[in-house]
C-alpha cells in the first residue's frame, strides 16, 4: 500500500469519525440503533433468564400448589360433611337449630381516618346494617363488622369499642373482649371462682351471635381479680400493619 492510499483511508476514517463525533444528524441514527440492539439483548437475556427459571422450578411449584390444594379440598369437604350431619341430626330431633355460617370474603377499601389503624372501611355487597358481624383473617379473630352511615366499618380487636365473647383457657372460663388502644386486649367480666393463668388460650365462644364457637383470638398475658370478677389481659394472635382481605362472618340463625 503506498503512502498515497494510506494517507487517503486514513483522511477519511478521520473525517467519518468527526462526522459521527460532532454531528447530531449523522450521530443520532447511529446511538439509536446501538440503544435499540442493547434494549433488545437485556429484554433477550431476562426472558431466557425467565424462562429458565420457570422451567426449571415449575414442575415442583405445581406439585407443592396441587398438594396444598388437596388439603384445602378435603378440610372443605370434611367441614361440609361435619355441617351436613349436625344439621340433619338436628333435623331427627325436629330441632330449630341449624349450623350454617356464611363466611365472605371481603376486600378493604381505606382507614376511616388517617392516624387511626383500627377502623376500616370494607368493600361489601348485599350488606345489612341491622346486624354486627365477626371478622376473621386466616382463622384468627381480626375483629368486629358495625354500620357507619350505611356503610360496613371493620373495628379491629384494639378499637375500645370492638367487642364479643370469648372463653379463656381450658375450664372454658366465659368474658368478653375488648380493645384498648393498645396491642394487648382486654377479657373482663370473668367469674371469680374460674381458675385461669398465663399462656390459657382465648377462643370465641359462639354465644354472642358474632363469631362461632372455636376461633383462636389469642394467649394470656396475666389476669388481675376486682369487684368479684377477673380480668385478663391478652395477646392478640392476629396483628397487620398491612390489611388488605379479610372473611367476615354471616351467622344464619
Amino acid at each position: 500500500m503506498n503512502k498515497e492510499l494510506f494517507s487517503f483511508l486514513f483522511t477519511l476514517i478521520a473525517l467519518v469519525m468527526g462526522a459521527l463525533y460532532y454531528t447530531n444528524t449523522i450521530q443520532a441514527p447511529f446511538i439509536n440503533s446501538l440503544n435499540y440492539l442493547k434494549s433488545s439483548y437485556h429484554k433477550t437475556t431476562t426472558l431466557i433468564e425467565k424462562n429458565i427459571d420457570k422451567h426449571v422450578f415449575q414442575a415442583s411449584t405445581i406439585t407443592s400448589l396441587k398438594d396444598t390444594l388437596q388439603n384445602y379440598e378435603k378440610n372443605h369437604l370434611v367441614m361440609q360433611q361435619l355441617a351436613s350431619e349436625v344439621n340433619e341430626l338436628f333435623k331427627a330431633n325436629k330441632s330449630s337449630l341449624k349450623n350454617e355460617p356464611k363466611v365472605i370474603l371481603t376486600r378493604v377499601i381505606s382507614y376511616e381516618k388517617f392516624g387511626n389503624f383500627d377502623r376500616l372501611w370494607l368493600d361489601l355487597e348485599d350488606y345489612n346494617n341491622s346486624k354486627i358481624y365477626g371478622l376473621t383473617y386466616q382463622e384468627l379473630v381480626a375483629g368486629i363488622v358495625i354500620e357507619k352511615n350505611n356503610r360496613p366499618l371493620a373495628l379491629l380487636n384494639q378499637d375500645p369499642k370492638s367487642a364479643y365473647a370469648v372463653h379463656v383457657g381450658n375450664v372454658l372460663a366465659p368474658g368478653i373482649a375488648q380493645g384498648n388502644n393498645s396491642e394487648n386486649l382486654i377479657i373482663n367480666f370473668i367469674p371469680a371462682w374460674f381458675l385461669i393463668k398465663k399462656d390459657d388460650e382465648v377462643v370465641t365462644s359462639g354465644l354472642d351471635n358474632v363469631f362461632f364457637k372455636g376461633l383462636k383470638v389469642g394467649k394470656v398475658l396475666s389476669v388481675s381479680k376486682e369487684h368479684g370478677f377477673q380480668t385478663a389481659i391478652v395477646e392478640p394472635y392476629y396483628k397487620s400493619n398491612s390489611p388488605s382481605y379479610f372473611h367476615m362472618i354471616r351467622i344464619q340463625r
